[in-house]
């Protein structure tokens, strides 16, 4: 991890630890151009979805490089916990892992290994784009610092194992997938159902209680409904959607 990544990543969990919310901006589709415009909002991190996304690794080096230029911090949200897939996020510079619908502390624990370098870690050593292929080199493996790593509770079976999963080691932050733990539960979409938002609060609580920061993505973009989820005590917050961003504008311009 080069110098000036280290220090933003120290920044941002600064801000956690000082009690703030940290916002990030969410993509699925690949451009440059489209990248350049969504860090001029004030988001914290710029997180690319490699599960949903149309992504190929091979587009990140350009899409990292983008927001580096712009000083926030490049997060990816794996593809189906692809352990493989998260080495090569890393090496293009990735910043930060969402690792996708955890179910079980054996199975974070295992990833969070493969994530870091040793001695904390098993993930492989070598000559890549976030070491400046080799100029960095010593810097890169003599690193203390650790990429942000949030662990994604999608699933109302996670949510009985969550003690255990707050619990490992190295867990920067738990994200809540609205659409698939609503799904999981057979209520998909309905986030005013009485059984989700007790079950929101039920997560919400035990991040607290093992002083981990809960978050959830905010998929519309309304910014009275953010700063509500702020209020609520959410502290990573995934806001809006490009695509989402692109089709509210599109359904607006023909209509007065």
């Amino acid at each position: 991890m080069l110098i000036k990544t280290a220090k933003l990543l120290d920044k941002l969990r600064k801000k956690l630890k000082g009690g703030k919310s940290i916002i990030s901006g969410w993509m699925q589709l690949s451009n440059t151009n489209l990248t350049e415009l969504i860090c001029q909002a004030k988001f914290d991190c710029i997180t690319f979805d490699l599960e949903h996304g149309v992504f190929s690794v091979k587009d990140l080096p350009d899409l990292f490089r983008v927001v580096e230029m712009n000083e926030k911090l490049p997060f990816v949200r794996l593809p189906n916990k692809n352990i493989k897939i998260s080495s090569q996020c890393l090496d293009a510079g990735a910043a930060g892992i969402i690792i996708p619908n955890i179910r079980d502390n054996i199975e974070l624990e295992k990833i969070i290994k493969s994530i870091n370098l040793p001695p904390f870690g098993n993930r492989g050593v070598g000559y890549s784009r976030v070491n400046r292929f080799g100029k960095y080199f010593k810097n890169f493996v003599n690193t203390k610092k650790k990429p942000f790593i949030v662990a994604m509770i999608e699933n109302i079976n996670s949510v009985k194992n969550l003690n255990k999963i707050l619990s490992v080691r190295g867990l920067d932050s738990i994200l809540i997938g609205p659409y698939d733990l609503s799904a999981s539960m057979k209520i998909t979409g309905k986030f005013e159902n009485i059984k989700f938002n007790k079950i929101i609060n039920e997560i919400k609580l035990k991040a607290k209680k093992f002083k981990v920061p809960c978050g959830i993505h905010v998929v519309e973009t309304n910014y009275k409904k953010l700063k509500e989820y702020e209020k609520k005590g959410f502290k990573f917050l995934p806001y809006g959607i490009d695509t989402e961003i692109f089709n509210k504008s599109i359904n607006k311009i023909f209509k007065i």
